[in-house]
């Protein structure tokens, strides 16, 4: 396992579970600050259950327990107490499927301060021209920002979920496979815009693209059945993996 002095998140022997069946066995990584970390896998690995384990999405589904430990700066984020509000403000997540509320583009960024209780509108103005920056999409939507959401394009849609994401400043920034949905033109944008946050977030990506994999993250999680089998540098993985089995998942020998 590669370790970090002071990673952002610690995942120690983690086991998860729908029901009687379990979905992850005995995973232990280290995510590390303001880098990218890729989850790589075939369907159904476990990549986007894990994912969830680091903002608590899986506490939703009936049924579901772990065991093992998820520490984020060294706090245990299932521990006794943990307000998961205020976890799920530093944890951002943003899904495959662009989700926009069908508001106006103004109203889908400030939800996410407005529960959070900030109401004054010179400074949710600022809130959200910040985060439509930083999401690369402001000059698109600064003249319409009364418009529906729903009448952006695809690309510009999962933008403006990014957007809406980091209105409320986290520090880790989930994404689901962000642009899967999304063409070339658009999947480049999404692409160019997370080599940008990671100066600021820490962000961990699930893709089931090895291109894009290779592209935008600086290290990359392989996993299988639920299992993870390796973790290293990106560029260690993709050109000189430390197991087979890693190489012919790359390599395009199964999955």
């Amino acid at each position: 396992m590669v370790k970090f002095t002071n990673p952002k998140i610690t995942i120690e022997k983690l086991d998860f579970y729908y029901g009687s069946v379990q979905a992850l066995f005995d995973i232990s990584m280290h995510v590390p600050e303001k880098k990218v970390t890729a989850l790589i896998g075939p369907s159904g690995c476990g990549k986007s259950t894990f994912l969830r384990m680091i903002n608590r999405m899986n506490d939703i589904i009936d049924g579901t327990h772990h065991k093992g430990k998820v520490c984020i700066d060294d706090q245990d984020i299932y521990g006794d107490g943990v307000d998961i509000v205020a976890l799920r403000k530093r944890v951002g997540m943003v899904f495959q499927k662009s989700n926009p509320f069908p508001k106006s583009i103004f109203e889908n960024v400030a939800y996410g301060p407005r529960i959070h209780g900030i109401k004054d509108k010179a400074k949710l103005d600022d809130i959200i021209e910040r985060s439509l920056n930083n999401a690369a999409i402001w000059d698109e939507v600064k003249d319409r920002m009364d418009k529906n959401a729903m009448s952006l394009s695809g690309g510009q849609q999962q933008r403006l979920c990014i957007a809406r994401a980091l209105a409320v400043e986290p520090e880790i920034l989930l994404m689901d496979e962000p642009a899967s949905a999304l063409d070339p033109k658009s999947t480049a944008r999404i692409e160019d815009l997370i080599n940008e946050l990671k100066k600021n977030y820490t962000i961990v990506i699930v893709t089931h693209n090895m291109q894009q994999a290779a592209r935008v993250s600086d290290y990359t999680a392989f996993f299988y059945e639920g299992n993870l089998v390796e973790f290293d540098h990106t560029n260690t993985i993709f050109t000189k993996p430390n197991i087979k089995q890693t190489e012919d998942y790359i390599t395009g020998r199964f999955g």
